[in-house]
């Protein structure tokens, strides 16, 4: 049950990615960018979760922190730092 869970949340991170990218190709609103741009990087983390807890052996907990904090800090500088 937990690998459906986790197959599910990678799933649906991959689908926010694709339909910012999308808005932003569209409209060209520079924090769908920056939003895109974050839901890809917890796309990965959560590819990462998947193969730490299903197939690899291996701790992967600090590659996962890692890029989820990179995640989070790309959107904070599209928070705080574009200009509209």
């Amino acid at each position: 049950m937990a690998a459906v869970v986790y197959f599910l949340c990678a799933l649906t991170c991959a689908t926010c990615f694709v339909l910012l990218f999308r808005s932003w190709r569209a409209s060209g609103l520079r924090l769908l960018f920056w939003s895109a741009l974050c839901f890809a990087g917890m796309t990965i983390n959560n590819v990462l979760l998947v193969l730490d807890k299903l197939f690899v052996e291996r701790d992967l907990g600090l590659p996962r922190l890692l890029m989820g904090l990179s995640a989070l800090l790309l959107l904070l500088y599209g928070l705080v730092w574009e200009e509209e």
